[in-house]
């Protein structure tokens, strides 16, 4: 059963403090805002593994990198998905988010991210256990893609703000493998890992952020890597912006759960129409 909920502080499920899924720490990774914000984060010093240090990284996956074709994103195999809604007969078996349907997971807390007002979803983020993938959906031009040259821009911009960036080949392509550093409460200095995945399709790119265990351990990379090869994008043929961000809408079948606060009042409703926490039955 999926469980959907307003990305808010007020409704942040605790967890360890260890390997904590903080989807605010990082969010000036991301340098285009038509690209949207990303949601990323793991504040661990110990998270110094393969998957995170470019060092590490960069000896491992020196040798794959040179053997790889530099390929327009635009070739990169498609057919176990992410698709496009006309690749599919029918969103069957999927949550309708309209311009993103998903196959939920078992487990898993799918929280809405609302822009300032709180009226419109920018993106979802699906969270399992200890790892974050957040998700979301732009227009592209009909005749390239547009994951080459924004990976670029999240590299560049890493480097100028004091982190770090590897390009990695990846089930779905290149892949960027980010570590952002930010000061503690004590003064020191942490890191948050991400890893930034790129779809380019059909006039649509789908970009998704993993964080936590799924930035750091590959076989929690591999189950939300899954979960986004499930993904159907419908682009629709409003003409859009490179860039631009498709639009997301609460599914059809939903209906309200009412949450409170400690002295038993009804928390406030962020939407005009739709609930704060929405259960698909």
């Amino acid at each position: 059963m999926g469980i959907f909920r307003r990305k808010d502080k007020a409704a942040e499920v605790e967890k360890p403090a260890a390997t904590e899924v903080d989807t605010e720490e990082v969010r000036d990774v991301e340098t285009d805002a038509a690209a949207g914000e990303p949601v990323t984060g793991t504040s661990d010093d110990s998270a110094d593994d393969a998957r995170t240090d470019p060092a590490v990284a960069a000896d491992e996956n020196a040798d794959k990198l040179a053997r790889t074709p530099r390929l327009n994103s635009r070739e990169v195999d498609r057919s176990k998905g992410p698709f496009d809604r006309a690749e599919v007969d029918d969103l069957e078996g999927r949550v309708d988010f309209g311009s993103i349907a998903i196959v939920p997971i078992a487990e898993m807390e799918l929280r809405l991210d609302v822009d300032e007002s709180g009226q419109e979803i920018t993106g979802l983020t699906a969270i399992v256990g200890e790892s974050a993938c957040q998700m979301q959906v732009f227009a592209a031009p009909k005749s390239s893609g547009v994951w080459d040259g924004i990976r670029g821009e999240i590299h560049d911009n890493l480097l100028s703000t004091g982190g770090t960036a590897q390009e990695m080949v990846g089930e779905l392509g290149y892949e960027l493998h980010v570590r952002t550093p930010a000061t503690g409460p004590d003064g020191r200095t942490t890191h948050s890992a991400a890893t930034f995945v790129g779809v380019d399709g059909p006039r649509w790119f789908l970009r998704a952020v993993l964080s936590g265990r799924a930035a750091m351990e590959d076989e929690a990379a591999e189950q939300m890597l899954e979960f986004i090869r499930g993904v159907v994008v419908t682009r629709g043929g409003e003409p859009r912006a490179p860039r631009e961000l498709l639009p997301l809408r609460l599914p059809e079948n939903t209906e309200p759960v009412r949450e409170y606060d400690e002295a038993g009042e009804e928390l406030p409703n962020p939407f005009d129409r739709g609930p704060e926490i929405t259960e698909i039955r």
